[in-house]
């Protein structure tokens, strides 16, 4: 593909394509239809960008957010792409200019909201000109089962009504096979090719501790690993969000919130500061994150349980898109069960919906529970075939937990469950284990009965992480109207019984070791020298970037940056060379690069 690859090298600066995207932009640049599920991170936008600039006319790119639009006709312009957004952000006046400039053939790409695109108006504006293909990005949001659905999306299908000979290209990280079929249902994609690429991210190391303190293991983690990275925090809810971040700012960090609460003005100001500053912590419900191309996060923490592995796996993927070494962290506890299982019960879903929910929670919790590689268990329920090595990169191959049989210890706190009259919470049961009496305790009169004390032998938070599992495997229910009551389930009586035992694993302790983790400051690798360069580097360009009223990562990437450093070229022609800078960059920006490795 020579035509391809050239744009590749003079255009977006990169010598090779990556994994599958030349066959992919072979296919829809000779006008078949495809479905591309890809890591994020892993180069989708081009697998259609360029298509666009092979192909006759105007690429129509449909995307689920206006700040991704943005983010991203930013990055084209900055290469010499000729690329618009049409979306309910522009005023009238430029809704017109930008129509006009589309009729006159003067765009490669126009990116558009699917409410936008759906109109009369809209598509009766693009049956008079030249389309070279239609992308349908973030294609997950077809999915009524999924976590960012979008009812918009299922009516996309007039595309291949209307435009029958337009190639489509419809793109997305997150898909389990259910959410695959349903794309190509209702996209109308029956005859597309799919072309799937591994959902490993190697990159990202994964850990999941048990929680006790939420607030200061998360505090522990962002001291000892990420002092001054950039990184996102996901809560459940508003309020949470606001907490933490007002919390986050007097421990000194510098942290912003967003969430659907906030008026649309803070939440842009907060995804700005976010996007352009390099040390920012974003606290965010799952409001935030959808096509954020922000490369340089180092972290995504989770304060509490994500109700599916689908959302779990696309919000870790915005840690590390530039391939460095990543974290993905989460606290989670039995509240987080009780509380996620609750949402599905009190939710207004038809039957089969909170079946679906209820099947991807468990899901999660398996995943949360899992005492193998969370990678390959990851790997595993989005289908894809792995071999049996463990990854050696996550909390569970770096600390394997012990596996105890548990099943006296069950047999306990089902009985305590039972003497008790199926009334209480976790907290309560444990103190009358532990032989605690408490005011409330003694009210019951329950340091009377028989199960008072019989478990003081253990902590309370070994205790905690009992209960959390038994509730995990079913043995222990709540329900929507009980705040937190456990009650016996069916599963029960054969624990109960000593007809069934039970193994459980011993908490993992978060992992605090440098040893065990690669660093992912990549100054830690650099002499003196060296560093004084980067650091001159890193300073033109976010002073660039505030001039061109974009983020330092629009003008280049750290990794861009990194092989400035450690290549040192002398030439023009050598820093042709430097992968991510293109003909347009060059041209731009050669003479301050050069002034700045000659020491000028």
């Amino acid at each position: 593909m020579p035509s391809a690859l050239k744009i590749l090298k003079e255009v977006f600066g990169y010598p090779d394509f990556r994994g599958q995207q030349a066959e992919v932009i072979a296919h829809l640049a000779n006008g078949g239809d495809c479905l591309v599920l890809m890591p994020t991170g892993g180069g989708k936008s081009l697998c259609y960008q360029i298509p666009a600039l092979l192909r006759n006319g105007v690429a129509i790119v449909v995307s689920p957010l206006i700040a991704l639009m943005q983010n991203q006709v930013a990055a084209l312009h900055e290469i010499g792409v000729r690329a618009a957004v049409l979306n309910s952000s522009l005023s009238p006046e430029d809704t017109v200019t930008v129509e006009q400039k589309l009729l006159a053939g003067e765009y490669d790409l126009l990116y558009v909201a699917p409410e936008r695109l759906l109109t009369a108006r809209f598509l009766n504006l693009i049956e008079r000109i030249a389309i070279a293909l239609f992308a349908i990005d973030e294609a997950h949001c077809v999915s009524q089962w999924g976590h960012d659905f979008r009812p918009e999306y299922i009516q996309l299908s007039v595309l291949h009504e209307r435009f029958p000979k337009v190639p489509r290209i419809a793109l997305t990280a997150t898909a389990d096979l259910d959410t695959r079929r349903e794309i190509i249902e209702r996209l109308g994609l029956g005859a597309a090719k799919i072309f799937v690429s591994s959902f490993d991210r190697p990159n990202i190391h994964y850990q999941i501790i048990d929680k006790t303190n939420g607030r200061m293991q998360l505090l522990d983690f962002i001291k000892a690993q990420h002092q001054d990275d950039a990184g996102i925090i996901y809560c459940l809810s508003r309020k949470k969000v606001d907490e933490i971040t007002a919390w986050l700012v007097n421990q000194g960090l510098r942290a912003v919130a967003y969430h659907a609460g906030m008026s649309s003005q803070e939440r842009r100001q907060n995804q700005e500061k976010f996007l352009r500053e390099d040390d920012i912590i974003m606290v965010a419900t799952v409001a935030f994150g959808m096509g954020i191309d922000k490369p340089d996060i180092r972290f995504v923490a989770h304060l509490d349980l994500p109700r599916s592995i689908e959302g779990y796996y696309q919000e870790t993927g915005r840690a590390g898109r530039d391939g460095r070494v990543a974290n993905a962290w989460m606290a989670y506890g039995l509240g987080d069960v009780i509380q996620r299982r609750r949402m599905i019960e009190e939710s207004e879903a038809q039957f089969k919906f909170k079946q679906v929910a209820v099947r991807k929670l468990e899901a999660m919790l398996s995943l949360c529970e899992t005492t193998t590689c969370r990678r390959l268990h990851m790997l595993s329920y989005f289908g894809e075939m792995v071999d049996t090595v463990p990854c050696g990169n996550c909390d569970v191959c770096l600390n394997p937990p012990q596996v105890w049989d548990a099943t006296v210890e069950v047999q306990k706190a089902l009985s305590c469950v039972y003497r008790t009259g199926q009334n209480f919470g976790a907290g309560y049961l444990i103190d009358v284990l532990r032989g605690n009496r408490t005011a409330r305790v003694k009210e019951w009169c329950h340091d009377k009965i028989s199960t008072f004390g019989i478990g003081k032998d253990l902590s309370e938070t070994t205790w905690r992480g009992i209960f959390r599992q038994i509730v995990v495997l079913g043995l222990l229910m709540t329900d929507s109207e009980s705040h937190g009551i456990l009650y016996l389930t069916e599963l029960s009586r054969a624990v109960l019984k000593g007809q069934q035992s039970v193994h459980l694993r011993l908490p993992i302790n978060s992992i605090r070791s440098s040893e065990k983790q690669p660093d992912s400051d990549i100054t830690t690798t650099l002499n003196p020298t060296e560093h004084y360069l980067w650091e001159r580097l890193r300073t033109w360009r976010a002073k660039t970037a505030k001039e061109n009223g974009v983020p330092a990562y629009v003008i280049f990437h750290d990794a861009t940056l990194q092989e400035l450093v450690r290549l040192s070229p002398k030439t023009e022609d050598e820093l042709r060379r430097i992968t991510g800078i293109g003909v347009r960059k060059l041209d731009k920006y050669s003479s301050h690069l050069m002034a700045i490795l000659r020491g000028d």
